[in-house]
């Protein structure tokens, strides 16, 4: 899983493409629970004129499109979006990541992956598509079903199916919620339907065997005491406790840069780093005597 792949490529039919530029705007202001009102006034523009554009009784500039949206933080694919519905040309590129224009970037993928060695680290696009990792994520995997692992790999997926990893984590109950929140929230600021599809299918899995009953005090314990919800997991190496954050590219103008991210998962206890070191060594030791 160490190889830089392309995204996902969108699926066609979009139905955005049928709709005004003025219904695009109105569905992202009510997204962001603003008023007419608010807008206006964050726009710097008159609720006679905003009240016009999504009306559909005034067609607003290319520069109107790009300001509103600014105000309404619409992503990059949303805003090319707008703009071809207002009957402009897209403004952001997307790019396959092997693109040579995106080699400096997929370089630094690979550094910080690279670099979060012995702890496990993916990037992913913006349906949680695994398209690179490193080397420690092997060890957390293991007990998946081969299916799962076939590219492309969706992290959610192998996370909460009961061929992935479900069996396998420990405090299941929290992070299924923990999943399916932050995909809420992922999908409210998105809009899109791909991942509420994704929603609907985690939320329908079955728990594992064990862990149908209510979440046990020992699980409840095991969150409150943590400083965020950890991922407890069974592996040959034993369980192990990780937290995670995300990094993304500063600033982007690229779309598919825009929507790449890093997760990367730290120890969450002394334990857990003392296996994964333990695991590197062993890895290294093994790759140097095959090569000897």
């Amino acid at each position: 899983m160490s190889t830089l792949s392309p995204p996902q490529s969108v699926p066609p039919g979009n139905p955005a493409a049928s709709r005004t530029v003025g219904e695009l705007l109105r569905d992202w202001r009510q997204r962001r629970r603003m008023s007419q009102l608010l807008l206006a006034a964050e726009a710097d523009i008159s609720t006679r004129h905003l009240s016009f554009v999504e009306s559909g009784r005034a067609l607003p500039s290319r520069e109107m499109v790009m300001h509103l949206a600014e105000r309404l933080d619409v992503p990059l694919r949303a805003r090319n979006a707008l703009l071809v519905a207002a009957g402009y040309a897209p403004l952001f590129r997307e790019r396959p990541l092997t693109d040579p224009q995106l080699t400096a970037a997929r370089e630094a993928v690979e550094l910080v992956l690279k670099g979060h060695e012995p702890y496990p680290a993916l990037a992913i696009d913006r349906h949680w598509t695994i398209v690179a990792a490193n080397r420690a994520l092997a060890p957390l995997v293991g007990a998946a079903s081969a299916s799962l692992l076939e590219p492309p790999v969706n992290a959610l997926r192998l996370s909460l199916h009961p061929q992935g990893l479900a069996p396998s984590i420990v405090n299941w109950h929290a992070w299924r919620e923990h999943v399916l929140a932050r995909l809420q929230r992922q999908i409210e600021v998105s809009a899109d339907d791909t991942l509420a599809t994704l929603r609907d299918e985690l939320a329908a899995y079955p728990a594992p065997p064990g862990a149908s009953d209510a979440r046990t005090n020992a699980d409840n314990s095991a969150t409150l005491n943590q400083i965020a919800v950890p991922l407890r997991l069974r592996t040959a190496l034993g369980v192990l406790s990780f937290f995670s954050t995300t990094t993304v590219f500063g600033t982007p103008v690229d779309v598919t840069l825009s929507e790449l991210a890093i997760e990367a998962f730290f120890p969450a206890d002394q334990q857990t780093a003392t296996a994964l070191r333990n695991y590197a060594e062993q890895q290294a030791s093994q790759a140097s005597g095959s090569t000897g």
